[in-house]
């Protein structure tokens, strides 16, 4: 079969490009059926519990999707009149948000006061041309003293004011809902900034957060694919030194990508911010399989060999590992499916089918191009001769290699057990983008950025009323306050504590809940029917009243103490408030959730991937003692890769838990191809010696030189502003340098020292020597 394609490929070569262009346009045709997404939901699978928590929470009170706009003057002083003019302005534009339900601020907070008998409530700010000096001076009374404003809408030193609008998206198009309400109010904050150049605007919130995601991951894809197609190129050219062969190997890439994401268009997979970096991971594995088929091309046509027969003696060498590496890394891929979030099991399937189609096509449309495109013989590389140096380094000095390396490879591991999984959602994002600068800054001058909402049930119509349920309600938002990772409570408890004293004449004395249920229901009945369009309490009490929502406001926390906050919390409610139903949901919780659940998956899954790329290893190499000489480089450099990134970080977040998987398909590679020419170097009857030279000589500089691509490839993708993807693509960078250093230094001391009896189970008669 093999010699089948290959004889087709080099004598009809322009058949097998017409079926391979056949064959890419009807794949490359689903790619009109690919669409992007960019909301933060597309993390979670539907029966996440998490997800599951929240979407009740939206559905039992008002949803809390919303843009936060923080504004800062120079001046440091927003209660002067052009401030508070300007807070005015902007809160009463904010309305025409599209899909906004809600806008918030100092300036219309619904204010109440006793005047005589009745209840006054109207906007703090009603009008700004009446602003006085004692009308501003009570507005900054009232917003560094209401619990609902201090540390939330206004900074504790009045410096910094901020505007909430919450939007209810209708959820037909979300990306596009998301790009129109966020890009309505950065166009407000462009147009108050043109008129107050002294005034900073800092955007937040779960909109700002989906916008984030999408502008990211467009970014990437208009910048860091063409980035990483343009430094391919260039390195293929030096260190092949064939123009001819480089543009080979990019059709190659090309048919690849389009294929790819054409078979994602048709199973239905769209893109997100982790697969637009498909086509960087996918070409640069492609290119990996060219390069071996290339450089042993050059080297057969160095030792005299035709073109068809330099070709020929390539494919027959290579086709078997190219084939046996694409599956070991398509298994590293798929074990993604493990994982807890979508878009990571979509990266690794469209992974997985672009490695197969790059194998595809390396064996067949590859040598098809080469027969045609004009060859010539390169001259033998510094490279080359450095690995020829180097296997006379290894050959003489294996008995200190090994030790040394041993002792250095397990004193790194060692400390990759120390990682700990903490995903802190806000830095997912590089604190070069706008949305991580804007969340610093509001956290350091405002509020904290993360919310965690509590709900609350009373189990009965009306329930919040019941003078014996709030109090528990403003037990446990005492309780709140009182925790150092929290900046901010809003309550309902703080409303029926400010009617009580307006109920009585503004008197500071009576700050607190009413003792009665009928009155409690009755003020609360009296202020609902005073309040506007669109600032009713639906955000805090569901439609029955018989529970209320709290919402805590928290610092950016790690995934492990939101965790830990959330089991304080409920136990907290468990232990004091047993008669009650209470739960708690919000996104930040969700992502604490996810990192963590989606590492303890991947551990369990790597454990299976590595018995069966090591069994498909046995089975290709027809050989358990070699299979069980490629353990070594095939576990320590993700092993040796964490314990640097433990030393460097020690946090792993939710794109470094898949990359023990991702780069143990991907680093097997080098192990493949260096025991494979090994192998056959002792079936050609050389000894263990000489078949370590051999293998240096055959394929090192191929790895040498796929090595450096592979580097290249997840060093751009280190550039991404999105640090999921960035860190992802700096470890496992970092990992596969490891693996090249292993592969060519202890693997061969290894086979040195204890594969003394390989030439003796391995020799068959000589072959045509490389």
């Amino acid at each position: 079969m093999q010699q089948f394609w290959l004889n087709s490929a080099l004598r009809r070569p322009w058949l097998t490009i017409s079926w391979a262009l056949i064959l890419t346009l009807a794949l490359a045709a689903g790619m009109g059926q690919l669409y992007f997404r960019g909301d933060y939901r597309i993390f979670f699978s539907p029966d996440n519990p998490q997800m599951l928590a929240f979407e009740q929470m939206q559905n039992e009170f008002n949803k809390s999707d919303n843009i936060m706009v923080a504004i800062a003057p120079q001046s440091g002083d927003v209660f002067d009149e052009d401030m508070l003019t300007l807070i005015w302005q902007f809160t009463e534009a904010a309305w025409q948000t599209p899909y906004s339900s809600r806008v918030d601020s100092i300036s219309n907070f619904q204010h109440t006061e006793a005047m005589d008998d009745d209840l006054l409530v109207e906007d703090l700010l009603l009008n700004p041309a009446d602003l006085t000096e004692e009308k501003r001076a009570k507005i900054r009374a009232v917003s560094m003293t209401e619990p609902a404003l201090y540390r939330s809408l206004v900074s504790a030193d009045g410096a910094v004011a901020a505007i909430n609008i919450t939007v209810q998206l209708p959820e037909v198009d979300q990306n596009q809902e998301v790009v129109d309400a966020y890009e309505y109010v950065l166009g407000l904050s462009a147009y108050f900034a043109e008129k107050h150049p002294d005034v900073e605007f800092y955007h937040a919130g779960i909109l700002a957060l989906n916008y984030a995601f999408a502008s990211e991951a467009e970014k990437d894809a208009t910048t860091l694919v063409p980035l990483m197609f343009l430094v391919i190129i260039m390195m293929l050219v030096l260190l092949l030194r064939s123009a001819l062969a480089a543009l080979a190997t990019v059709i190659i890439i090309l048919v690849t990508i389009l294929s790819t994401l054409g078979v994602a268009g048709w199973l239905g997979i769209f893109l997100s911010t982790a697969t637009v970096n498909v086509p960087t991971i996918v070409m640069t594995l492609a290119v990996a399989d060219c390069v071996h088929v290339i450089v042993s091309m050059q080297y057969a046509l160095r030792q005299g060999k035709s073109k068809e027969e330099a070709i020929h003696y390539s494919m027959t060498r290579n086709v078997v590992p190219i084939f046996i590496t694409s599956i070991t890394t398509s298994i590293g891929f798929l074990t993604l499916n493990f994982s807890e979030v979508p878009i990571l099991r979509d990266l690794g399937n469209m992974t997985a089918v672009g490695v197969m189609l790059a194998c595809i096509f390396s064996v067949t449309l590859l040598p098809a191009l080469l027969r045609l495109l004009p060859a010539k013989v390169v001259p033998v590389s510094h490279t080359a001769k450095g690995m020829d140096k180097l296997a006379t380094f290894v050959v003489q000095q294996h008995r200190k290699i090994l030790p040394v390396g041993a002792v250095l490879m397990v004193a790194v591991a060692a400390f990759a057990g120390t990682n700990q999984v903490n995903d802190v959602a806000v830095k997912y994002f590089d604190t070069r983008t706008e949305f991580r600068q804007s969340l610093d800054f509001i956290e350091e001058n405002l509020t904290g950025t993360a919310n965690l909402d509590f709900a609350i049930d009373s189990q009965q119509t009306s329930g919040v009323n019941n003078p014996e349920f709030l109090a528990h309600v403003a037990a446990f938002s005492d309780w709140l306050h009182q925790q150092p990772e929290v900046t901010h409570v809003a309550s309902i408890t703080n409303v029926f504590k400010r009617l009580n004293k307006n109920m009585h004449g503004d008197d500071p004395a009576y700050y607190r809940l009413p003792e009665q249920q009928d009155l409690a229901a009755q003020y609360l009945l009296m202020f609902e029917m005073s309040l506007p369009f669109g600032l009713d309490l639906n955000n805090q009490l569901n439609l029955d009243k018989s529970a209320t929502r709290i919402t805590a406001t928290l610092q950016n926390l790690g995934s492990k103490e939101l965790t830990g906050f959330e089991q304080r919390a409920l136990s907290w409610l468990a232990e004091e408030m047993p008669q009650y139903d209470a739960s708690a949901a919000s996104t930040a919780l969700m992502f604490a959730h996810i990192g963590e659940r989606n590492m303890e998956s991947m551990l369990k899954t790597l454990p299976f991937a590595l018995i069966l790329i090591s069994g498909l290893l046995v089975i290709s190499l027809r050989s358990w003692r070699l299979g069980l000489f490629s353990l070594v480089p095939n576990i320590m450099p993700a092993l040796v890769g964490f314990g640097i990134w433990a030393l460097y970080s020690g946090e792993i977040n939710l794109g470094l838990s898949v990359v023990a998987s991702i780069s143990l398909g991907i680093i097997v590679d080098d192990t493949v191809h260096f025991l494979s020419k090994y192998q056959r170097g002792l079936q050609e009857g050389q000894t263990t010696e000489g078949a370590v030279r051999y293998a240096f000589n055959s394929v090192g500089r191929a790895l040498f030189v796929t090595t450096v691509v592979l580097v290249a490839g997840f060093a751009v993708l280190a550039m991404s502003g999105f640090r999921l993807n960035s860190d992802m693509g700096l470890l496992t960078g970092m990992i596969i340098v490891l693996a090249l250093i292993i592969d060519l230094l202890l693997l061969p001391a290894l086979l040195l020292r204890f594969d003394k009896k390989g030439r003796n189970d391995e020799k068959v008669p000589a072959t045509q020597s490389a």
